[in-house]
């Protein structure tokens, strides 16, 4: 009877053993785990990493391979659910998609993050496009990520037309939904990651500027690839020369009612119709609209022909992010004289032109959506910018400045 007893408890311990055991096993394979979005390259045991930078302290236990770079550096992020895709053609000329993992151990990629209407995305272009010519060959794939501050730049019409017109070669992608831009977790236009033979962001830069040490960090990285994959040849070339910043003391101005802080004479924040009046006294860096304007969330867009966009500004240089559906001509002044066109003849020797968007009367014809370039002094001054709009109909969206 004990035997039994006892055979009966053993029996009764097992299954609920079993039944716990089958529970833990249950509840684990309902856990989600996290894809693996970049391939990890194979990397032999006896391959030497680049020392830590100077100053910092190295691991205690110095562990070797890619573990030393999982250590320190951030696994790159997969391009995610793009809206296109210029430049990534197949040998039959159409567009087709492309990854960031698929040059993982074959090449070094620089993600730039950037958007066509920015002026300080454009002011990088030269650097990018020096870059894609030098090292296109020995490794090197730049891809630009395409991430839209206004609507209009979600067109990719628009985005084609503005990577034809800098003559950007290299593969370009649309970032419409932001999917990419959040992976990364940037706030930026433009940004660099540089991303090396592993998959792993090794340096990234935001802004313009630092371009002597961005190309140092990516020959650092072509040579380790050429290195790994047992290639020869020379990366080290003359880096592209870096030229000085102008440094404004005016900041970007938005029209749209969702950041038009800088309104001086209307209600901001307001979306709907305004019937403005542009005061005597002017403060430098506030935005004044005269005649009636119809503000919305991105833009606002004047109602009557004859209305106004007064601005006081210390720059060198000045920008204009607009459009028009029909297209309208727009006359430029600063401190009430009207603007002659960078063509002029005289205009260089008084150290002032209008931008190139500038005919010789001083008239911009505007409709697409794009950046016009309005003003250009030979240094930082302190002037009063007009616009006055011949017809009605121009949606006008930020002024920048250099």
């Amino acid at each position: 009877m004990q035997a039994k007893n006892l055979t009966a408890l053993l029996i009764a311990v097992a299954l609920i053993v079993g039944a716990i055991v089958y529970l833990d096993q249950s509840k684990a394979a309902s856990v989600p785990t996290e894809p693996v979005v970049v391939v990890e390259a194979a990397l032999p045991p006896s391959t030497p990493l680049t020392n830590p930078t100077e100053g910092e302290p190295e691991p205690a236990a110095k562990p070797s391979g890619l573990s030393l770079k999982q250590m320190r550096y951030e696994r790159a992020k997969e391009i995610t659910t793009p809206d296109g895709f210029i430049n990534s053609s197949n040998p039959k000329g159409a567009a087709e998609p492309l990854t960031i993992g698929e040059f993982v151990g074959k090449k070094v990629i620089l993600l730039d993050i950037w958007t066509y209407s920015c002026i300080n995305c454009q002011r990088t272009l030269p650097y990018l496009k020096s870059w894609w010519e030098k090292y296109k060959d020995k490794g090197l794939v730049i891809i630009g990520l395409h991430t839209p501050e206004f609507e209009f730049e979600k067109k990719y019409d628009n985005v084609l037309a503005a990577v034809k017109k800098f003559g950007i070669e290299y593969p370009v992608v649309l970032d419409n939904d932001y999917s990419t831009w959040r992976a990364y977790k940037n706030q930026y236009w433009p940004r660099k990651y540089l991303i090396d033979i592993d998959g792993y962001i090794v340096y990234d830069h935001i802004g313009e500027g630092g371009y002597e040490e961005t190309e140092r960090k990516i020959q650092e990285a072509l040579t380790e690839r050429m290195a790994r994959l047992g290639e020869r040849g020379k990366v080290a070339v003359p880096i592209t020369e870096e030229k000085s910043i102008t440094r404004p003391e005016s900041p970007e101005v938005y029209f749209g009612a969702s950041r038009n802080q800088n309104l001086g004479n209307g209600e901001r924040g307001r979306v709907g119709v305004q019937s403005l009046a542009v005061p005597d006294t002017l403060t430098r860096n506030i935005l004044y609209l005269g005649g009636t304007w119809n503000i919305q969330g991105e833009h606002a867009e004047n109602e009557s022909a004859g209305a106004t966009i007064v601005f006081k500004y210390k720059a060198k240089e000045v920008y204009f992010v607009a459009s028009s559906e029909k297209g309208v001509n727009a006359k430029i002044y600063y401190d009430d004289i009207l603007v002659q066109g960078s063509g002029a003849i005289d205009c260089r020797d008084k150290g002032f032109c209008g931008g190139e968007d500038v005919a010789l009367d001083g008239i911009v014809y505007m409709k697409e959506d794009r950046l016009y370039k309005l003003i250009q002094h030979s240094g930082i001054e302190e002037h009063v910018l007009k616009i006055e709009i011949e017809q009605s109909g121009l949606k006008a969206f930020t002024f920048t400045f250099g």
